[in-house]
């Protein structure tokens, strides 16, 4: 008996469209992922950016830098998905790399709804 993978879901793939954007996209290209009311704290516990225009001014800092993503763990159940990723920045003396947990939930056209980032100063490394 042959198995298929399962389809990719919808939520997996505005993940992977995220992180694609943190690569090479435009802050107002990755707040476009979010709904009108979305909520983004990064790190988790700190205050929350609402909106697409708080969350493109957010992203903005990000989009300016020479970044690559790499997908290291996905997991999700309903609504919500959780995913481990490596964020490498090259800056002109060093890499900054940082792995965080992001967990997201989504509307049911996987657009999201809010994100969280977990992780601290003592999880970047510097090479």
């Amino acid at each position: 008996m042959t198995l298929t993978p399962a389809p990719a879901s919808i939520q997996r793939a505005t993940v992977e469209r995220y992180l694609e954007l943190i690569n090479s996209g435009t802050a107002e290209a990755i707040a476009a992922l979010y709904t009108a009311d979305a909520t983004v704290e990064d790190p988790a516990g700190t205050p929350p950016k609402v909106g697409r225009a708080a969350i493109a001014d957010f992203y903005e800092g990000a989009a300016a830098l020479d970044c690559t993503t790499t997908l290291l763990t996905y997991r999700e159940s309903g609504q919500t998905a959780a995913f481990h990723f490596r964020v490498s920045t090259k800056l002109p003396d060093s890499t900054v790399d940082v792995s965080p947990i992001d967990v997201m939930t989504f509307d049911k056209d996987g657009n999201i709804t809010s994100m969280k980032a977990i992780f601290s100063e003592g999880d970047y490394e510097i090479k």
